[in-house]
């Protein structure tokens, strides 16, 4: 089977285009055809979490999704969490908090926890550690990770209350 599909992908905001067998999946399409090694090969099997990437927002299996299958969607790589050289809120808390040992499975847990705080930026402790026991760690015991996790969902919380604030506080101030 060498028939070849020519697709875009849509990844950290750039348009790319890359010739895929039907059957490539979207982690080897990245690591290898677009040179994004951040997303890491674990088990191949969607059990581990290794390979979590945001598609449309949701956090997807990369090692279960075929390449041909996000065409036309948003593709975050754990590369898009880092801006201007300087580490995200969520890595800075990962890095704060011991949410890394070995750091292989860091990249997944990031990608999920980016998307999940997205959907629940008031999630609390239980239902944080509930969504990252579907990614496995063998080095951290994921309290650490949760630690993270909520210091980021805390952090951004305090943020967007401040924002809120002086926005209020503009409107009131304009004649």
């Amino acid at each position: 089977m060498n028939e070849r599909h020519l697709i875009g992908l849509n990844v950290n905001g750039a348009a790319h285009e890359a010739l895929v067998e039907p059957r490539k999946t979207l982690l080897d399409a990245l690591r290898h055809d677009l040179g994004l090694t951040g997303t890491h090969v674990g088990c191949e099997h969607g059990v581990c979490g290794a390979c979590t990437v945001l598609v449309d927002g949701e956090p997807v299996r990369a090692c279960l999704m075929f390449a041909v299958q996000a065409e036309n969607c948003d593709i975050r790589t754990v590369e898009s969490l880092a801006g201007d050289g300087e580490l995200s809120d969520l890595q800075r808390a990962f890095r704060d908090h011991h949410g890394l040992q070995c750091g292989f499975c860091t990249p997944g847990f990031l990608m999920l926890a980016e998307g999940f705080l997205a959907q629940q930026p008031d999630a609390d402790r239980e239902e944080i550690r509930e969504a990252v026991s579907a990614n496995l760690c063998r080095c951290t015991g994921y309290q650490t990770i949760v630690d993270a996790i909520a210091a980021t969902a805390e952090g951004r919380r305090s943020t967007s209350d401040t924002e809120a604030c002086s926005t209020s506080a503009e409107k009131e101030a304009t004649p």
